[in-house]
This record gives structure tokens, C-alpha cells and sequence, in this order.
């Protein structure tokens, strides 16, 4: 049994654990820095990078989360969790956790009045994987390693980098778990590769 981790600091992180739990494998919230040790994958939900860019510094979490990235462990954001893992953000000097080679902008959909569900072809899944958008970013730019895998009215809204996958939209609030078996799928070729 594989084991996948939700940063559990701050966001959907139930919603993520159902998602997961429903491809059979073993999740665990994540609230200590020493659970990382025990995890194949890792989970960034949606929530607010901000706040969740806080926590993790205030507790401990920052170099555990670039190492654990640096073994090539897969990680997979969504929304906010996106924005952790890019390594350029519009408006800001710093990036997060940057571990994608992508250009992301925050809040590029509009504010929480702007949310909306669509229907994306996502390369890999389907031609018709629900996608909720709140607050949601805009991957603006990919490097060469990069594939995207999904669009929205010519936006990149998803993309994967070897074991890492970043989505701008919101899987977890869907009852469709696709997205996240795909991410199971990346874990489970890693682990037999590792």
C-alpha cells in the first residue's frame, strides 16, 4: 500500500483525502514535519498560498518540503498548492516551494464572485473532467520540461513535470477523481522505480 500525504496546514484537506482514499491507497494529513518521511506523494490543496506559505515556515516545514521535492517524491497542487510549487510568480520576488518550471499569476480568474465550473479536456484523463475554479491562477508560462495538460479559453489551467503536477482548478470539490488517480498513478510508477 502506497502512502500519500495532504499538507494538512491549511485548505481542502478532507475533500483531497476522500478524493485519494477512493484509489485505494493510505492517506495521511500531514501536521509534522517527520510524517513526510513515510510518504511516496504529497498533496498541496487549495486554499490560500499566502497563508499557507506562513505555515509552513512557522512550522518547520519549508527545507523538509524542498528536500522532499529534490528525491523526486511526486507533488501534486491544486489552486493555491499550484502556486507553492511554481517557480515564478506574477508580482513577487520570491516564489514558494518552486519546484515546477512554470510562471503562475494569483487570482488571475477574478475574485470569489468570479468562481465558476467548466468542463476541461485534460490530456491523460478525458475530454470531460469537471473543473471548479475559485479565486483560481493561471499558469502563464511552462518551460521546456514542461507538458501542459489542460486548457481553459486558451489559459493553461494544468500541467506536470515529471512527478509533479499542478492544477489551477479545484479536483476535490468534484465528485470525479480522475485528476487525483492520475497523481496515484505517477506515485505508484515512482515507487517502483525508486
Amino acid at each position: 500500500m502506497i502512502n500519500i500525504g495532504v499538507l494538512a496546514l491549511q485548505g481542502a484537506v478532507r475533500e483531497h483525502v476522500r478524493a485519494l482514499e477512493a484509489s485505494d491507497v493510505h492517506v495521511i494529513p500531514v501536521k509534522k514535519v517527520e510524517q513526510l518521511e513515510e510518504l511516496d506523494g504529497l498533496v498541496f490543496p487549495g486554499g490560500e498560498s499566502t497563508t499557507m506559505r506562513r505555515l509552513i515556515n512557522k512550522y518547520g516545514f519549508y527545507e523538509p518540503l524542498k528536500e522532499f521535492a529534490s528525491k523526486g517524491k511526486p507533488i501534486f497542487g491544486t489552486c493555491a498548492g499550484a502556486i507553492l510549487m511554481a517557480k515564478e510568480l506574477v508580482g513577487h520576488t520570491e516564489p514558494h516551494i518552486a519546484v515546477m518550471d512554470m510562471k503562475v499569476e494569483r487570482n488571475a480568474f477574478g475574485r470569489q464572485r468570479e468562481s465558476f465550473e467548466t468542463v476541461l479536456k485534460v490530456n491523460g484523463i478525458g475530454n470531460d473532467v469537471p473543473g471548479v475554479f475559485i479565486r483560481a491562477p493561471i499558469i502563464q508560462e511552462v518551460g521546456d520540461g514542461v507538458e501542459v495538460l489542460a486548457e481553459f479559453e486558451g489559459e493553461i489551467v494544468a500541467a506536470q513535470q515529471g512527478p509533479f503536477l499542478a492544477c489551477s482548478y479545484h479536483p476535490e470539490l468534484t465528485d470525479d477523481n480522475r485528476m487525483h488517480q492520475y497523481f496515484v498513478n505517477i506515485v505508484r510508477k515512482n515507487t517502483v522505480h525508486a
